[in-house]
């Protein structure tokens, strides 16, 4: 992102405890208008719950969210939500016992000002399997169709940012295809998108910016060709 450029969602200093377990060290993150930002990292980085902070589902413990300069930090996650950030976990929670159709109504509500609209038309043309399968409880979908299910309400929010963490998890490699190409068109339609992609190729191919996550804060922001040139940090922070 330009320096000079106003950030849409803008992490500043955040800092978050599980317990006495001092977990995110002053996280700095910003997402621009219409930007993919993979945030990645190895396991037990600080990457979910960097998510779960900025969504209110962990209070932070200090630090800034900001969403149009709206300091959002402490708020409850309904309120956050309807400021303009949606939010697909990655255990996908589903309404087991609600037909897709109803799972996708869930999730409607009005766009906040700026925010671009979607339709549940739109949903079935990025995954037809759901418009097949729109009478059957959610329950019974497989995994990859819980993931598709899930994207799709979220977006129903209709928000101008949305946080996805790991959404190719175990699923199989026409459906990550589909996942992603759904990334993309989000930010052709000025969705902004924050990713937690555990699939290195992936997170490169659909972001913008990529940021690189160690101990509980941010280690490196660039560009992917500039993530992939640097070997120190890919060395450090990335391999296995």
């Amino acid at each position: 992102m330009n320096e000079m450029e106003t950030p849409l969602l803008d992490v500043e200093d955040l800092h978050a405890r599980y317990g006495k377990s001092h977990v995110l060290h002053g996280v700095n993150l910003r997402v621009a208008p219409n930007e993919v930002v993979s945030l990645v990292g190895r396991n037990g980085s600080g990457r979910s719950t960097t998510m779960k902070t900025i969504m209110g589902l962990v209070a932070p413990a200090s630090g800034c969210i900001r969403l149009r300069g709206r300091d959002l930090a402490g708020a409850r996650p309904y309120a956050i939500c309807r400021a303009g950030i949606a939010y697909v976990p990655e255990e996908r929670e589903i309404f087991a016992n609600l037909t897709v159709d109803e799972n996708l109504r869930m999730g409607e509500q009005p766009p906040v000002a700026g925010a671009p609209r979607w339709t549940i038309a739109q949903m079935f043309d990025y995954f037809p399997r759901l418009k097949e399968r729109r009478d059957t409880k959610a329950g019974s979908l497989s995994g990859g169709e819980q993931q598709m299910l899930t994207i799709c309400r979220s977006l129903l929010g209709n928000p101008l940012v949305i946080l996805i963490d790991e959404p190719t998890e175990g699923l199989a490699p026409r459906i990550v295809s589909q996942v992603g190409e759904c990334i993309a068109d989000m930010q052709r339609k000025g969705v902004s998108v924050l990713l937690v992609e555990q699939k290195l190729t992936i997170a490169l191919k659909v972001a913008t910016r990529v940021c690189v996550m160690g101990h509980g804060r941010i280690v490196f922001q660039g560009n992917p060709a500039e993530l992939m040139a640097n070997d120190a940090v890919v060395s450090q922070w990335l391999a296995v």
